[in-house]
């Protein structure tokens, strides 16, 4: 049953419970050290918060056991999992839907302090930034989504290499900010900001996928099973040439492709199974001009 339930959204156990482990730490982050200290998130979560301080100057609900904003914050992102479903992927709409409840809930359960646990407002918002940024980016690298503008990030990722999710992420926020500012101090607002600047740098850090990788594959059998691979696992393409070593003067295939740091990790758990003998190297960070689509592996 257990393994049913796993596949049903195509993750092995690790890639599962590092979602759950993802969506925890960001929800954490938020409640320690964003809400205690009266600042915003940004995002869609960041609106769920206005429209919880909105909701409560008009209305009150009395001591609510938790913070009204998780609700608010699943109930905005129900149309969000329609683009889900309709511009990134069936699973990927799968995955979403059960982050964002699994959100929902920890941001309703794990309590939020009375007082701000660090005394430091800057102390606060430096910690709170890199925990959640870490929490979003475990959740994007295994190919779902904490929901709100990561959805429409992801999305528009797909279309332009240009854009990244943590950098729409940020430019939703500006409005939400500029809210903060009016209505809750310069301070709120700046404070806020730098909090989801580090959000995303950390996101764009730990979503693998937004690194662009070189792979050589030295191999010395016929390179066809690997680029099969790589172009029909992958969606990849691949160029390889002949070679001869220098020491042992035979013949050796060189197989050259750019891949996203993610489909290099990939292609490396199933070396052994193409050839156990061919080994890879791999260089990070390469700059790409020109047309290179991104695949965000969804499926």
């Amino acid at each position: 049953m257990k393994n049913k339930i796993v596949s049903l959204f195509k993750w092995g156990w690790f890639k599962f419970l590092k979602c759950i482990l993802g969506t925890f730490l960001y929800s954490l982050a938020v409640n320690l050290f964003i809400v205690p200290n009266k600042l915003y998130t940004g995002g869609i979560l960041g609106t769920s918060q206005l429209l919880r301080s909105l909701l409560l100057h008009f209305i009150n609900l009395g001591n609510l056991p938790f913070d009204i904003s998780s609700v608010i914050y699943y109930l905005l992102n129900i149309p969000l999992f329609i683009l889900a479903y309709k511009r990134v992927s069936k699973t990927f709409f799968v995955r979403t839907i059960f982050t964002v409840t699994i959100n929902a809930i920890f941001l309703a359960i794990i309590p939020i302090p009375s007082s701000p646990l660090v005394s430091e407002l800057i102390t606060n918002v430096l910690i709170g930034g890199i925990i959640a940024g870490i929490g979003v980016g475990f959740v994007l690298s295994t190919g779902s989504s904490s929901g709100g503008t990561d959805i429409i990030g992801v999305a528009l990722s797909r279309k332009s290499k240009f854009l990244k999710v943590g950098f729409i992420g940020l430019v939703y926020n500006a409005i939400v900010f500029g809210i903060c500012g009016i209505f809750y101090g310069i301070q709120t607002m700046i404070y806020s900001i730098i909090y989801a600047v580090f959000e995303s740098i950390m996101v764009d850090k730990n979503h693998s996928q937004n690194i662009f990788s070189e792979a050589f594959i030295f191999t010395k059998k016929n390179p066809d099973k690997i680029i099969d691979f790589i172009k029909n696992t992958l969606d990849r393409d691949a160029t390889y040439w002949t070679a001869k070593g220098g020491y042992t003067k035979t013949n050796t295939y060189i197989v050259y492709s750019v891949l996203s740091k993610y489909e290099r990790m990939r292609l490396e758990r199933h070396m052994h199974e193409l050839d156990e003998k061919a080994f890879i190297v791999g260089n990070d960070g390469v700059e790409i001009k020109g047309e290179f689509e991104k695949n965000f592996l969804y499926k």
